[in-house]
């Protein structure tokens, strides 16, 4: 793996006098696929955070929620993931249709534990894999490249609440988005959306804004 560290981050470790170590953990922990036991720590998350990169080069940083299992290993080198209901601004997605390069960090909070990997998405728009996920607009395929478990020693420990109310039924339908009831976002929804707006009662920005102060989810 000698082109895993770039030429600015050599210039780091030496600077800091740690090529040694970081050649030595490169050897130690990063690999070019999942083992058994990576790939059963990816099935027992129900979130973790993607980082993509834009054409202009900016990063950006997403949350992606599920039910446990939401990320599936196919295999030592494929991993799959859905593209929920979302914002409507297709960040993370049209970044990687564009630059497909992309960082996934997965953490247990509960026993602090995280593994990183990275590798090259595509997204898939039908499909039998997009038929298993039942409510995602796409699935992302991603080959792995790199794979290594992070030390988690800045790791907070915590537990989980609840399961988000908003995740996919078995049916793909799911409750409307919260801030798709703000009265200024009505002519911007479908007309499906519009008419649960509609029914569920809209809300002013204010009322949203307060709902989310007080931690309401619904």
């Amino acid at each position: 793996m000698s082109d895993f560290f770039t030429a600015t981050q050599r210039k780091l470790q030496n600077e800091f006098a740690s090529t040694e170590l970081a050649d030595r953990i490169l050897e130690a922990a990063v690999d070019n696929k999942l083992s058994d036991q990576q790939a059963e720590f990816i099935h027992t998350r129900n979130m973790f955070y993607l980082a993509t990169i834009d054409e202009t080069g900016f990063p950006s940083c997403s949350y992606k929620g599920g039910n446990i299992g939401f990320v599936r290993a196919l295999n030592g080198n494929t991993i799959i993931f859905p593209d929920y209901d979302g914002n409507g601004m297709f960040m993370s997605m049209g970044n990687i249709e564009s630059q497909a390069k992309v960082g996934l960090l997965f953490v247990d909070y509960e026993r602090p534990q995280r593994l990183r990997l990275r590798g090259t998405a595509r997204c898939l728009r039908d499909g039998p894999m997009v038929d298993s996920y039942p409510g995602a607009n796409l699935v992302v395929e991603v080959a792995v490249e790199h794979v290594w478990v992070n030390c988690p020693r800045y790791v907070h420990r915590m537990q989980p609440l609840e399961t988000s109310p908003y995740l996919p039924k078995e049916d793909g339908s799911a409750t409307l988005a919260m801030w798709k009831r703000i009265d200024l976002m009505q002519d911007v929804l479908s007309e499906a959306e519009r008419e649960q707006a509609r029914v569920i009662g809209t809300l002013t920005i204010e009322e949203y804004e307060a709902y989310i102060a007080q931690g309401r989810l619904v």
